[in-house]
């Protein structure tokens, strides 16, 4: 049976919901998706997409980080996008957390997300 592992980190928001910040299983690590919060204050940043997608790629750091990770052992991503016309913006700020080899990623078009946030993005990580 595979080890089970709870990740959290007061450095990333705080789960608003009954779900946790990440999930490490055997040689993997599943995050949840992060969207713009403020670890410090749970609200999410102000400024527009581009202040939001920074946010998001902090947060995602810092849960990997908690895990023993770091954006060079991400396999995966998704990425949530409630407008398709930020891709470029998005696409931008996602690729300098990536100096490697990129992972391997979906973007899909969504109605909305939580908080209103216009971005979310979850990450799949080798441990």
């Amino acid at each position: 049976m595979s080890e089970r592992a709870t990740i959290a980190t007061g450095a990333a928001p705080a789960a608003i919901g009954p779900y946790s910040q990440a999930i490490g299983a055997g040689a993997y690590l599943f995050t949840s998706g992060q969207i713009g919060l403020d670890p410090a204050t749970g609200q999410l940043v102000e400024g527009e997409i581009e202040a939001q997608t920074r946010r998001v790629m902090a947060n995602i750091s810092a849960v990997l980080a908690a895990a023993g990770c770091s954006f060079a052992d991400v396999v995966k991503t998704t990425i949530f996008l409630i407008d398709m016309n930020d891709f470029a913006a998005v696409n931008a700020i996602y690729g300098e957390s990536f100096t490697g080899a990129p992972p391997a990623r979906s973007t899909v078009a969504v109605a909305a997300l939580p908080r209103n946030a216009r971005v979310e993005i979850e990450a799949i990580a080798l441990r």
